[in-house]
């Protein structure tokens, strides 16, 4: 923002500035001529206005004379250089196209382009931009709209011609003699006023002025210089503040968007926290049931395992009590055998035949000791299939069915060991027989035998 004060500097040197140029220039070009005569016609205007105004000392209505002749000149100034558009009803100049382009430019000014295009009264493109200047002025913000617009020259450029006033620099000379208008509050009934059918005409007699008009105003100016500095710092406060008061009030908005967002989220998370519980409570629920069904079932299998534990034992007992009688009868045969062995060794030299026969003897009792060692053989691998079997005794069903297949091999295995056993006690008993028949047929040979001999004989044959 420009203050009161420099805006006032560098209003005066720039239109002396541009009143030289423009009158070097407006011989040659009409149109530099008419944006001078313009450009003058603001200043008056506009300062007229000021002037007025805070002599007036209150609030500006519509029918106050220098207010309506500074729309007038407002709409000169805005037409100035503006294209002309076919319609169906002929041609036709628009203020409101342009002014159009503000709200695109600024969302602020959205409101006020709404309010134009809701009055019932306003039939006609010069009636709404009428009524779009006087709001703006009445929000203080005619000239901040105004220079956005002339900052945008190529999009004005399709309403205004190259050699416009909105397009050249006394356009922007006068939206800066705008910012003074800040200081003056309006108060305008635009509803009930006819902005359609008013007639544009500047009153020139408003600003033709004698010496006794220009020495008062020379010092009503010095007045109102002050009165301007003093208000202008007010605004400018004013408008700080009310930035302030927007930051602050988007932020409280933003705060209490997060805190509603951040209260659903927490009740979202606390119906997420009674369904998990509830989830939680049934699982527990359902693992007691599960754990007590494990338990149930842990105790039928463990009294099933421990009857075939019983029913093992009782059998393993049995074979055990089996391998050592059949132990003690092979030591038994061992012991005899031995005996035997030197008995024949005794009898060697007596005769060849006595030793054929305890060849064969030996040979027979050769093989039954291989028969009783892979008989032994055997029962390690009973008794380490039986371990096997301890081993694996706590598994599923099936691996149980397939034990008792095992054992009832085993019995079988068993059987045979068995029937084998009296097989090798016939075959024990036959060959004492036909020890003790070769003992006779011996004794009948040889009746030099002595009493020993005889003994001997009678202690193998029984």
């Amino acid at each position: 923002m420009y203050s009161p004060q420099s805006l006032h500097r560098w209003g005066i040197t720039h239109s002396e500035s541009m009143e030289r140029l423009a009158y070097s220039q407006a011989l040659r070009d009409p149109m530099t001529m008419e944006r001078a005569n313009l450009l003058n016609m603001a200043k008056l205007s506009i300062k007229g206005l000021i002037e007025s105004a805070l002599s007036f000392g209150r609030t500006l209505d519509s029918d106050y004379p220098p207010l309506q002749q500074f729309f007038v000149v407002m709409e000169h100034c805005l037409k100035h250089g503006l294209r002309v558009k076919k319609s169906f009803l002929g041609f036709n100049k628009s203020l409101w196209g342009p002014l159009e382009l503000v709200e695109k430019l600024c969302p602020e000014a959205a409101e006020i382009s709404a309010s134009v295009r809701d009055l019932p009264g306003l039939k006609t493109p010069l009636g709404r931009a009428r009524a779009w200047l006087r709001l703006a002025l009445m929000q203080k913000r005619l000239a901040d709209y105004l220079r956005l617009l002339i900052t945008r020259k190529d999009l004005l450029s399709d309403f205004y011609e190259n050699s416009a006033l909105m397009l050249e620099e006394e356009g922007a000379v006068i939206v800066g003699l705008l910012v003074g208008l800040n200081v003056i509050d309006a108060n305008l009934c635009v509803k009930g006023e006819d902005l359609d059918s008013q007639v544009g005409v500047i009153d020139f007699s408003m600003y033709l002025k004698n010496d006794i008009d220009d020495y008062r105003s020379e010092e009503r100016n010095s007045q109102i210089a002050s009165i301007l500095d003093q208000k202008n710092y007010v605004e400018e406060l004013n408008r700080q503040l009310n930035s302030t008061v927007h930051g602050l009030q988007g932020r409280v908005d933003s705060l209490e968007k997060s805190n509603s967002k951040l209260i659903e989220e927490l009740a979202i998370a606390k119906n997420n926290i009674i369904k998990l519980q509830e989830e939680n409570q049934q699982l527990r629920s359902e693992n007691s049931l599960i754990l007590l069904k494990a338990q149930q079932h842990l105790e039928v299998t463990q009294g099933d395992v421990s009857v075939e534990r019983d029913t093992y034992k009782q059998s393993r007992q049995g074979l055990d009590e089996m391998y050592n009688e059949a132990r003690r009868q092979l030591k038994e045969e061992c012991q005899l055998r031995q005996d035997v062995e030197n008995e024949l060794v005794v009898q060697v030299s007596m005769k060849q035949e006595m030793e054929l026969a305890m060849k064969l003897l030996e040979k027979d009792i050769h093989e039954k000791q291989d028969t009783l060692i892979g008989l032994r053989h055997q029962l390690d691998e009973v008794k380490a299939i039986n371990v096997e079997m301890y081993q694996k005794m706590q598994s599923s069903d099936e691996e149980m069915k397939k034990k008792n297949d095992m054992i009832s091999r085993l019995e079988e295995k068993t059987n045979q060991i068995t029937a084998t056993m009296k097989q090798l006690e016939q075959s024990d008993k036959d060959l004492l027989s036909q020890t003790r028949t070769l003992a006779m047929s011996f004794v009948k040979c040889a009746s030099t035998d002595t009493e020993h001999q005889y003994k001997l004989v009678k202690d193998i044959s029984f």
